[in-house]
């Protein structure tokens, strides 16, 4: 039996269903919710999409965002995580006691993610290589049979658009284009998703001198190689309903000239640290550089997360030794094929 069928199965035998987030929610992994929770209430099952935190406000434009639940239903017959391989980033949920509720029953990972070897407590790990996982989905849907409502394929194509940077990063494959192109004949209007998607991304007044004061605050290592920000908790704390703080002044540094790398740090009032990596075309170095931190993610876009209270300055330091050692082996790399 391969592993789709495995995945009908334990649908089969199951009524309530959970989609679950990862606690760093993003556009793939609530596409793919979304899409999921069309398709499996299309063939009669109940769905609950749970996420331990609220809906970053610049996915509030993808339609259902707000049936995202944090409590965890106890009437579960089965789980599906999407987006996610990763344990760790299930920490807020794994200190909630009622998470053993779905520890109990089948657990199913669908994720585009394949560095990742899985998670420990899942029945079935569903790990492919795309441009992202709604693509996996799809692939799923039609050898499944599944239907493709209208509703699902929407969420889906803002996914895929989502993680492969409007499908121009090396992981949009000409697979990728004809799931796309197949979802555009069952009715998705780009052009209608890109005028939502514009609409909520306007921003509010009090971003520009914030965004200002980040600029200030960039650094460029490894000899201009690397541009990196820090945003303190109390920005997090005030500026995080409007926007992802780190997201505001990631494409600036991406455009600055001999900027391979960067890295937009959040400094938490727990002293917990978050980093999301971007690398632009050429230097595919985020994954690599994300498990060096017990992190993970995609060779041009990764993270990491760093809770044993390690002070951010060591952190850096490590970061700017180990971003130096990778672009020195991709450069020799590329030396040796040339």
């Amino acid at each position: 039996m391969n592993k789709y069928s495995e995945l009908n199965k334990i649908i089969d035998s199951a009524q309530n269903i959970v989609v679950l987030q990862a606690d760093n929610p993003d556009g793939d992994s609530l596409g793919t919710s979304l899409a999921l929770e069309a398709i499996l209430s299309e063939i009669g099952k109940s769905v609950h999409m749970i996420c331990s935190v609220d809906m970053p406000s610049y996915l509030r434009h993808l339609k259902g965002w707000d049936r995202v639940e944090k409590e965890i239903p106890q009437n579960i017959d089965a789980t599906i995580i999407v987006d996610n391989s990763t344990e760790s980033l299930f920490e807020n949920y794994e200190k909630d006691p009622n998470f053993s509720w779905i520890k109990s029953k089948p657990v199913v990972v669908i994720d585009h993610h394949i560095e990742s070897g899985g998670i420990s407590y899942s029945a079935l790990n569903i790990i492919e290589k795309a441009a992202a996982t709604s693509e996996i989905i799809h692939n799923i849907a039609i050898e499944l049979d599944w239907p493709l409502p209208l509703d699902a394929c929407e969420p889906m194509v803002s996914s895929i658009m989502s993680d492969s940077l409007g499908l121009v990063a090396d992981s949009a494959t000409p697979h990728t284009f004809r799931v796309v192109a197949d979802l555009v004949d069952r009715g998705v209007s780009l052009a209608k998703l890109d005028q939502q998607r514009k609409e909520l991304m306007q921003r509010h007044p009090i971003l520009l001198p914030f965004k200002g004061d980040l600029l200030k605050r960039i650094e460029l290592d490894c000899e201009g190689q690397l541009a990196s920000v820090v945003v303190k908790w109390q920005e997090i704390e005030k500026y995080s309903p409007l926007y992802n703080p780190t997201m505001l002044v990631i494409d600036d540094m991406r455009m600055t000239s001999g900027v391979k790398v960067t890295i937009g740090y959040k400094l938490y009032q727990d002293g917990k640290i978050t980093a999301k990596i971007r690398c632009n075309y050429g230097s595919p170095i985020g994954s690599d550089l994300a498990a060096e931190f017990g992190g993970g993610g995609h060779p041009y876009a990764a993270g990491f997360k760093i809770t044993d209270g390690s002070k951010l300055e060591e952190i850096q330091e490590q970061v700017k030794i180990k971003v130096g050692e990778l672009l020195s082996e991709l450069e020799s790399e590329d030396n040796e094929t040339s």
